[in-house]
């Protein structure tokens, strides 16, 4: 057979080839690198893979994901001694630019035991992402049980808990934490009932057990919540804060009381224990304030020495969960008193003192994400922020004065096509009190935008064009207000 074109031809192998060379081991060395952070279970054990020179960012955001706070993992990197992860049962060893640590997630003798396994599944991989607790509006929770103790949770694994119905054949769980799917968490049987192990983070958890195909809620919790659709489940919180008081062994009651319920009383019944009083709650990132009622007693806790100022001129104690926001007043250096007041205090205007500076007054103080509303009180006299361009004016403040606007992690940006003729584009909804002029959108080119954080749930909204109030047109959903108009709605499901 004759070639046609063979001399040019051999003159263009060699690139070729050498080309082809640069691929393959290229796409081999691509295959071979492996992941910088994993987190995995399988064959009784949990398994962490993460490179060595991981940055700080990516390990804290890896370790948040996974609820991994607790087993040492910031320490290890920054002293490279593994002390306090052999204290926690774990073996680490090094593997090229990778550290493999693993432990089993029950003792020796139960590694085998399909109920001891961690439910993850390649669909889920992070199973908190279904039901983020940071972002839903649950401000705090806690769990209520009977004929079992609430299930336990240990390094951020829950075991989930169906007593009884030992006569099943197979024996299913279902929650938010995994849409309801009815096939990929299977429960092991015990002398006393089924069990489940899922890692979770600290929120809110909607869950039922299917029993040989049947439905049901857990009858041994008496939290219980319809999903609007007409189905009834269970409710499971899992905690991350847990109040304890010391002492008082003889008091007949023990109560917890905070900003969080409100101040009520007689709510948040506290446990007895061998030292005195315990109860374990789930709280929302942000700043709480909280006393204990003690045989109808109020008081500050003992034990914690964060305290914020009250109205009735003693203290209440005060936790902390998340990064602080720092407000800062520019100016006002004559002023000798200025005090933060705002949505997320109740307005009260004798706790937040700020502190004098160089070039004005400071406070950091921590809030969770969200929408609040804020301004200072100078020597008696409100003042909205000067720094912020964000001022609301027809919130829930009686006064009728204005307000400044802070969203913190925004998590939807609103956007409303064409329009390009317009001199101004408001966004305006249930999540800003209907402002007509607070959230101005911004245009990017054909389209005007604007980033709020919207809870989980359902929401309304508007955009005012120029002065005219309008619906989304490309949103189809909408519903009749009480103004005989339409409101554009929109449902948040994470």
């Amino acid at each position: 057979m004759e070639i046609k074109g063979g001399g040019r031809l051999w003159k263009i192998l060699p690139g070729c080839m050498l080309l082809l060379l640069v691929f393959f081991f290229t796409g081999l060395a691509g295959r071979a690198q492996a992941p910088v952070h994993t987190y995995s279970v399988r064959d009784g054990q949990e398994y962490i893979s993460l490179g060595v020179n991981i940055k700080k960012g990516t390990l804290d955001s890896f370790m948040k994901q996974y609820n991994l706070a607790s087993i040492g993992l910031q320490q290890f990197f920054r002293t490279r001694r593994a002390d306090s992860l052999q204290r926690l049962g774990w073996r680490h060893k090094r593997t090229g630019d990778l550290y493999i640590i693993s432990r089993p997630l029950l003792s020796s003798g139960n590694i085998g035991n399909p109920a001891g396994q961690i439910i993850l599944t390649e669909k889920h991989p992070t199973i908190q992402e279904r039901f983020p607790a940071v972002n839903n509006g649950v401000l705090y929770g806690y769990n209520r049980f009977r004929h079992k103790y609430p299930f336990a949770i240990k390094d951020g694994v829950v075991t989930f808990f169906l007593k009884g119905n030992t006569r099943a054949s197979h024996v299913q769980l279902a929650g938010s934490f995994n849409d309801w799917s009815t096939g990929s968490l299977a429960m092991s049987l015990t002398d006393s009932g089924w069990i489940a192990n899922v890692r979770l983070s600290p929120g809110k958890y909607w869950y039922k057990f299917i029993a040989d195909g049947e439905w049901m809620v857990d009858d041994d919790n008496w939290l219980s919540e319809n999903d609007g659709l007409g189905n009834t489940n269970s409710v499971f919180y899992v905690t991350n804060t847990l109040f304890q008081l010391t002492g008082f062994t003889h008091a007949g009651k023990a109560f917890l009381s905070g900003s969080f319920n409100e101040w009520r009383p007689d709510e948040l019944s506290m446990v007895r224990t061998g030292a005195g009083w315990g109860l374990s709650l789930y709280l929302a990132e942000g700043t709480h304030t909280y006393r204990f009622v003690v045989d109808g007693e109020w008081m500050a806790d003992p034990a914690n020495p964060n305290r914020l100022p009250n109205e009735y001129g003693e203290f209440n104690s005060v936790i902390r969960l998340g990064k602080p926001y720092v407000f800062e007043l520019a100016g006002y250096t004559g002023a000798r008193k200025v005090v933060l007041s705002g949505s997320f205090n109740n307005w009260r205007n004798d706790e937040l003192f700020m502190r004098k500076t160089k070039s004005g007054w400071t406070l950091p103080y921590t809030l969770g994400p969200g929408n609040y509303e804020y301004r200072y009180l100078v020597d008696g006299k409100w003042v909205i922020d000067p720094k912020n361009p964000l001022v609301i004016s027809d919130g829930n403040d009686k006064d009728g004065m204005k307000s400044s606007y802070l969203i913190i992690d925004p998590n939807y940006t609103f956007r409303l096509k064409g329009h390009s003729d317009a001199k101004r584009v408001i966004l305006s909804g249930d999540f800003d009190n209907w402002s007509s002029n607070t959230l101005a959108m911004k245009r990017e080119g054909n389209v005007w935008v604007f980033p709020v954080h919207l809870s989980i749930g359902k929401h309304l909204y508007k955009f005012i064009v120029d002065g005219e109030w309008i619906t989304d047109p490309d949103n189809g959903l909408w519903e009749q207000n009480e103004k005989g108009t339409d409101n554009s709605v929109i449902w948040v499901d994470k």
